[in-house]
């Protein structure tokens, strides 16, 4: 029912309207940091940074720990896998989930959920009980709960900033998590070293609490795009799952980007497979110079984020320039006479990977329409962990065929031709309406191929 109409107040009484807020800058519009304008993103980033660190802090110690309960290689692998399991067989309901009820409480309640397994993980450790059956039941658990606190903070974190500076929310995500990444690594040392083992996984839990205890504060920029308060459409329940589904298949710019994406994940990028080979086998250096590689992709890596959080309107044909791109600098480097060759085409790599998965990140989290987000990332979290999961093995089976520069060669013109072929095939298509339905019911036509594919 609509509210009644207030009565009409004389002019001389109504209060002031307040000046509207100036625009920003052209420099401020194409600035890196330019989401950080906005308080609830800053507050955001900084409990992003706080769970990355104490995350990296528990996962630092925690295939030390499982060698130390199992003296098995082979089990703490196992430990990864079961933890990884649930986002291939849970991702679309997880996805539906977020869909479904408000972003906010989703994620305050998966954070405090993930706050309590570290808690419970670090008790165990602390009195000596943590077996091997229970480490997997909890690696269980975290994977469940994880299959809707991915897209639930992934999209709460879009749901900050209007919708130009979704690539630079999704930039800053990238160096908050190498910061978080790096303080985490060393943190753990220290605090495993002072403390013991279980100490990291209480500064974990007490990480993901902060997040909860930020969560309730974040308000949405104006401009920004807001999800309806009570999640999913009324009259959704039974579909909700098919429609994310179904959404993705009928979207060739999706589709499309999940190609190059995929081809990507097998036949490139896990370079810390392929260059670790190629540097101790053909270049004939030791454990020193991978670590200097090593150190050049992640610098790469922060450029990279950082450029590419510049960008405004990322689209499909840019990642797949970007793929390309990084391809035949990867086949360059399958080439390399030597470490100092290498090292000068490694830097471009890593920023080329980086500003690719920005912009991959940026389409798929403001293509599908708001109310279908969390069910597109849903699948999107199937299909890749079946390149997680696939990729490694394959690529080694093909160095193993192909050698380590066979492999980067040959993986560097599959991924070229295929970024060709698609491009080809995209030409030729012909724009098909997709019919997609608001929160509020109407219907409206888009682009099969999108007016940015």
């Amino acid at each position: 029912m609509s509210p009644s109409p207030l009565p009409a107040r004389p002019a001389s009484r109504l209060p002031a309207r307040p000046a509207p807020a100036p625009a920003p800058t052209a420099a401020a519009s194409r600035s890196s940091w330019r989401s950080l304008r906005y308080r609830s993103m800053r507050w955001w980033s900084l409990a992003n940074l706080v769970s990355n660190a104490g995350t990296w802090m528990q996962l630092t110690v925690q295939n030390l720990l499982v060698l130390q309960i199992t003296g098995s290689a082979a089990a703490t692998g196992l430990s990864m896998s079961v933890q990884a399991a649930p986002a291939l067989l849970m991702s679309l309901l997880g996805g539906a989930v977020v869909d479904r009820w408000p972003r906010k409480a989703t994620v305050a309640v998966s954070q405090a959920l993930l706050g309590a397994i570290a808690f419970t993980t670090a008790v165990l450790v602390a009195t000596d009980r943590l077996d091997m059956t229970l480490l997997m039941v909890l690696a269980a658990v975290t994977g469940v709960v994880a299959t809707v606190d991915g897209p639930a903070c992934a999209l709460l974190g879009n749901d900050l900033v209007p919708a130009g500076d979704v690539p630079s929310a999704i930039g800053v995500g990238a160096l908050v998590h190498s910061a978080g990444r790096l303080t985490g690594a060393a943190l753990a040392g220290v605090t495993v070293g002072l403390l013991g083992t279980s100490a990291a996984y209480f500064a974990n839990a007490l990480s993901f609490l902060f997040v909860t205890a930020v969560v309730p504060f974040l308000r949405p920029a104006p401009g920004a795009a807001r999800q309806a308060a009570g999640g999913g459409r009324r009259g959704d329940r039974a579909m909700t799952v098919r429609q994310g589904l179904a959404f993705f298949v009928r979207r060739p710019r999706l589709l499309a980007l999940a190609g190059v994406t995929g081809v990507s994940a097998v036949f490139g990028r896990n370079y810390g497979l392929t260059l670790a080979v190629l540097v101790t086998g053909p270049l004939a250096g030791g454990a020193g110079a991978f670590g200097t590689v090593s150190t050049v992709l992640a610098v790469g890596g922060i450029l990279g984020a950082v450029l590419g959080a510049r960008l405004r309107r990322p689209s499909v044909r840019l990642v797949g320039a970007l793929a390309a791109t990084g391809a035949l600098l990867q086949v360059v480097a399958g080439l390399s006479p030597s470490l100092a060759v290498l090292l000068v085409l490694v830097l471009p790599m890593a920023v080329v990977e980086s500003v690719s998965d920005t912009a991959g990140t940026a389409v798929l989290q403001t293509d599908p329409p708001a109310h279908l987000r969390g069910r597109v990332l849903g699948v999107w979290g199937s299909v890749g962990t079946v390149w997680s999961l696939g990729g490694p093995p394959a690529l080694g089976l093909l160095m193993e065929l192909a050698g380590p520069r066979g492999a980067l060669v040959t993986g560097g013109l599959v991924i070229a031709g295929s970024v060709a072929v698609g491009h080809l095939l995209g030409t030729r298509r012909t724009p098909v309406p997709v019919v997609v339905r608001s929160e509020e019911g109407e219907v409206a036509g888009r682009s099969a191929l999108g007016t940015a594919a």
